[in-house]
Formats: structure tokens, sequence, C-alpha cells
């Protein structure tokens, strides 16, 4: 019996040999041999019928729009994208640089302090201050974000000096007591709206649109809010969570106007703002703002991503977030409004350039939303990757979210903050600046013309008298 498994243990080592012998000399062969039958497949095939008939298709109609028509002919319901992504290029801030300090004035030693302190509604009777200006925006508790990311997001900021926005989802209460400031988006839902909140708030931002889906709002079925989220938001069992297109029934200006004043009363005196979209009638809308008597305006750019809306809602709807917020800030300025009333831009901007290119165009402070949303699961994402998307360890509806790890998600996220406001400061230095108020777009100049005469800087081809003078 002993001879029999030696001589079967001696066959199956001489097969297992033979069988590597021949891959490592016949790999060549067998490559080969598929490269051929391949190669004379796809080069003396018909071009009807030829798989590569794909490469002048896909590049004509494009691999995103031929999966989501896919997607549409299948479900004939209404498509939602997850975490934006436009099948277009919009113009953005990456052919904008800095113009260092060199000859006069000169850079700053980097052992002197630069001040990125900021504060929102400076004309409210208690002002937000933040020490650098970067908040997160509204990514709400249940209809987006698990409640392990909020927390992780409400400890982050504490910890660096900034705020969190609340966004459209319940309000947790163990988020309200890790948080530092706490901006309560006032939403067009039934929840979240107690005055305990409302009296808690460092701001308040009434939420009238956004970039990706501009006002129109949603409805959450019960199947797709299940858990704890419900009874934070007060939903009954079978009930839909409803985001409505607007506060009041025939609503006007001077409704929304009601309840900026009576917001500014529960609250005690903290800033009332507004969030919008950003439209081609931006002017009109904040000058519609600016008669609210508001505190500070967020603008959301055409860029803005959000955890699922149609893609129509995406790609063509909103300017872009670079043309935002020249416009904005100018209008501000020629409205002698500038330093009364915070400016507030979001929507695409993902590397600390980014933020600080936006500030020196005239805002006081930006909204980080999906680059925190990357930096936030750092290497958790490990959990989910490479058969599921990374955010499923963020989403409420997440498969990997309760494997999510609260203690290394303020870790990644305050580290992010940490990071990107010291290349803020180190940029800052680097044009003679000590502190972000010297900051403005004098400071910019772009290698294109285009986007150089828009922004009303100067365009790095011509000599400096020249785009001066232009």
């Amino acid at each position: 019996m002993t001879d029999i498994i030696l001589y079967l243990n001696f066959g199956m080592i001489v097969i297992l040999f033979s069988a590597s012998l021949f891959m490592l000399v016949g790999w060549r062969w067998i490559l080969k041999k598929i490269v051929r039958g391949t190669g004379k497949i796809i080069l003396t095939d018909n071009y009807q019928e030829n798989i590569m008939e794909l490469m002048p298709g896909l590049r004509h109609v494009g691999l995103q729009n031929v999966l989501e028509n896919t997607m549409r002919a299948h479900t004939g319901l209404l498509l939602e994208r997850p975490l934006g992504g436009s099948a277009k290029k919009w113009p953005h801030l990456d052919s904008i640089t800095f113009i260092p300090a060199q000859t006069s004035p000169f850079p700053i030693d980097k052992e002197e302090d630069v001040d990125v302190a900021v504060t929102l509604g400076p004309m409210a009777k208690k002002p937000m201050k933040i020490n650098i200006p970067l908040m997160i925006s509204g990514m709400g508790y249940g209809i987006s974000l698990s409640e392990q990311a909020r927390l992780s997001l409400a400890q982050a900021t504490k910890n660096v000096g900034t705020a969190l926005n609340s966004g459209q989802g319940g309000i947790l209460p163990e988020e309200l007591n890790a948080v530092g400031k706490y901006i309560l988006q006032f939403s067009k839902t039934e929840w979240g709206k107690d005055e305990e909140f409302i009296k808690r708030a460092d701001m308040i931002e009434i939420r009238l649109g956004q970039g990706a889906t501009a006002g129109m709002g949603k409805k959450v079925l019960p199947k797709n809010l299940t858990g704890r989220a419900r009874d934070v938001m007060g939903l009954k069992e079978n009930e839909d969570a409803i985001v409505a297109e607007n506060f009041f029934e025939n609503q006007t200006l001077m409704d929304i106007k009601q309840l900026v004043d009576e917001l500014r009363e529960l609250s005690g005196g903290v800033p009332i703002g507004v969030k919008i979209g950003a439209g081609g009638r931006i002017e009109e809308d904040i000058d519609n703002l600016i008669s609210l008597e508001v505190d500070f305006i967020v603008i959301d750019g055409g860029q803005a991503a959000m955890v699922g809306a149609p893609p129509i809602m995406f790609d063509d709807f909103g300017i872009p977030t670079l043309h935002a917020v020249v416009r904005a800030a100018n209008h501000l300025e020629k409205r002698n409004m500038k330093g009364k009333i915070s400016l507030i831009i979001s929507g695409g901007m993902l590397v600390p350039g980014h933020f600080l290119k936006t500030l020196a165009f005239g805002a006081d402070a930006v909204y980080l939303g999906s680059a925190m949303l990357f930096a936030l699961a750092h290497e958790q994402v490990l959990k989910a990757i490479p058969f599921e998307p990374p955010t499923q360890a963020l989403w409420y509806d997440g498969k990997f979210k309760d494997q999510f790890k609260v203690e290394d998600g303020v870790q990644a996220a305050e580290k992010f903050l940490t990071a990107s406001t010291e290349e803020i400061k180190i940029a800052l230095r680097a044009m003679g600046k000590r502190s972000l108020k010297e900051l403005s777009k004098k400071d910019l100049v772009s290698f294109d013309e285009l986007t150089a005469k828009m922004a009303g800087i100067p365009f790095s081809f011509k000599p400096w008298e020249d785009s001066a003078e232009n």
C-alpha cells in the first residue's frame, strides 16, 4: 500500500513538473497562437462585423454615454448617476497659476506664521470664525453618508477648527456633540428643523438649490432608507423621505425673506445665508439674495457632485465653478457688498491649488465634498475594492459601512485638511503674503488667453504692461 502511495505521489510530481516545464517553454508558442488567431480576425473581418468597430463607436458616443444609455434601455426609469462624473470637460482652474514673489516683493520665510483664519457673516450678531478657509460641504446622514462617516468628519472639523455642514439628512445627536463649528442646512424637508438644532447652529444655510440638482428635490423610498436614519429623521414605517422643490406653496421671495428673519431671531443672531446652484443669471440671483438681507451666499458650480442625480442635471444645467466665482465676486464688489456678505464657493475643487485660486478670485471660504470623501476613505477603501466602488465604505446603504473605523476616518480627514492648509500657507509665503486677506486675483495669471480674458487676469504670453492695460 505504501508503494502505491509513493508511486502516485511520484506520478503527480512528474505531471506537475511536466506541466510547469511546458508552460515555461511553451507559453510563448501559446501566446503567439492566441495573438495570431485574434489578429487574423481583427485584420480580415468586414468592418461592419469587426469587434474593433467599438473604437470609432465609443470615441463618437463615449464610454460613459454608452453605459448610461444601456441602463436607460434596461430599466426605463429615471437614471441617477452617483457622485458627479459629468461627461463634459468644464472650463476650470488648471490653466491658471500664481505669480511668485522673487524680486519685489520677496517670499516670506518659512518660519513666519501665515494667517488663514476666516470670519463668515461679519455683519451678523454672532459671526462664525474658523481657523482655516476649508469647510466640509453638506453630505447628509441617511440621505448620503453613514453614521461612521459623519462622526469622522465631525470630529476632524473640531480638531482642525473648521465647520461641518449638516446636509439634507438627519441630525445625529452624537455628531452635534463631536463637531467643531456646525452649519445647519435648512432644507426643503420635514426633518432637521427642531428649535434645538437651530439654536445649536453656528451658521444656517437655506438650501434653495445646488449644482448637481439645481432647485429640484427627490424622493427616497422606504426600501432604500432603512435603519436608524428613519428614526432620526422622524419617518414612519412606510413613509417616503421627501425633499421638496419649494419651502412654501406658491413660494415668493418675500416668503424666503420672512424665513431668513425668523431663523435669525430663533438662532440668536448667527449668520443666515442661502445656497444656490450657479446659473446663467447669477447677477440677478445675487441681487435677489441681497434683498433678503442674507449674511452669506453659497454658490455651487456646475461640477458639483451628489450621491445621485439625473445625468441631465449634471451635464446640462449650471455654469462652471470658475465662471461662477468670478461673476459672483465681481457683482458683490459692484454692489458694494464685498466684506459685508460672505461668499462661499463649492463644486469641483479637488486639490489645494484649486482651493486657493478660488479664494484669490474673491471667495471667503470653500466647501469640500468629493475630495473630502476620498480622503476620508483613505486606505479603508481596500475593504470595498476591487469588486465594489470605494464609496461603498461611506454611503449610508454601503455594503462595507459597518467595517469603517471612525478613528481611522478622523485621522485621515484631519490630516488631509491639515496638509491642504500647509500647502495653502506655503503658496501664500511664495507670493509674499502673511495673510489670506492679502490675496487677490492680482496674484493670478493664465496661460490660456480665453480664460485670462474671462477672469480678468493677465495672459502669460503677453508682456506684463500689455496685460495690465487690458
